[in-house]
């Protein structure tokens, strides 16, 4: 075999290495450290329907009183 081959052999080798990486989203050498994984934020509450009672305790419907610039 030839000694062109073999570099183009090579260069093929790295370029099928670099797109399987960026496939698979992982870093490269020359590429910063991937940042930790980030935990998702859940509420405990259930959330407040339009149509519900305020929970400021006003005993308005929440549509008329704390949601009324909420859904703008």
């Amino acid at each position: 075999m030839p000694q062109g081959d073999r570099s183009n052999q090579a260069r093929f080798d790295r370029r099928r290495e670099q797109a399987e990486q960026r496939k698979a989203g992982l870093p490269g050498e020359d590429d910063e450290p991937l940042p930790p994984p980030v935990e998702t934020i859940r509420t405990d509450g259930k959330a407040v329907g339009r149509n519900d009672p305020c929970p400021c305790g006003s005993g308005k419907k929440y549509k008329k009183c704390c949601g009324k610039n909420a859904d703008r």
